[in-house]
């Protein structure tokens, strides 16, 4: 199947059936592919979160604007960035990438350098609205992976960012929550979206071309 008929088939699934699980194997192929997301300098400034215990899915429940959705699917999987850059995690990335490639430390050090000098010098807010951004680009790949394995699955940007990040501790992590992906096994009684003809603008609407 090609990747638009992938994304042709997902809908952005409103309930789900609590008594079905997705399987580890795909809910690994789809972080794989959150994984290999491409990111600003290649720093991954983001970790993904995933959250099957009930307990802990009904207290991050309190904060959602659909909290059935929460508490009834398999999985969630929480992305969050980096509250900041520091010099340290900048250096662990690079490290770890020159490592694997067999190529000295300190090998990237004037781009890191420099990466510093920019970032370093920035309110924390500024870079947590910059590694926030990166994010995005990892659910849609997710997404797109779980399209493809016909598993469905929600974005969810309409919770308490807060309640997400106390429940999970986030700042001892250094990290903040910025958006989730339900993942589970649709509940067609209840999908009410899911009998709906998938509507987007036309491509005459969309896509503007300068030739």
């Amino acid at each position: 199947m090609s990747l638009i008929t992938d994304l042709q088939w997902r809908h952005a699934v409103k309930a789900y059936d609590p008594t079905k699980k997705v399987s580890q194997e795909n809910i690994d192929k789809i972080l794989e592919a959150a994984r290999f997301a491409p990111t600003s300098s290649g720093l991954q400034p983001f970790k993904v979160l995933v959250v099957e215990n009930q307990a802990l899915k009904d207290e991050l429940a309190k904060g959602a604007l659909n909290p059935d959705c929460m508490r009834e699917c398999s999985h969630v999987l929480v992305f969050a960035a980096w509250d900041k850059y520091t010099e340290e995690r900048i250096d662990k990335v690079y490290d770890f990438t020159t490592d694997e490639r067999d190529l000295p430390r300190g090998r990237f050090g004037s781009y890191t350098d420099k990466l510093k000098s920019i970032y370093l010098n920035e309110a924390a807010e500024h870079n947590f609205a910059h590694t926030a951004r990166q994010t995005y680009i990892a659910l849609g790949l997710a997404l797109a992976q779980a399209a493809e394995l016909r598993v469905d699955s929600t974005p969810a940007e309409g919770f308490d960012n807060k309640v997400v990040d106390e429940v999970l501790q986030l700042d001892k992590l250094g990290l903040k929550s910025v958006s989730l992906m339900y993942v589970g096994v649709a509940d067609a009684s209840r999908d009410w979206i899911s009998t709906m003809k998938k509507v987007r603008m036309p491509k005459e609407e969309f896509v503007i071309e300068y030739k």
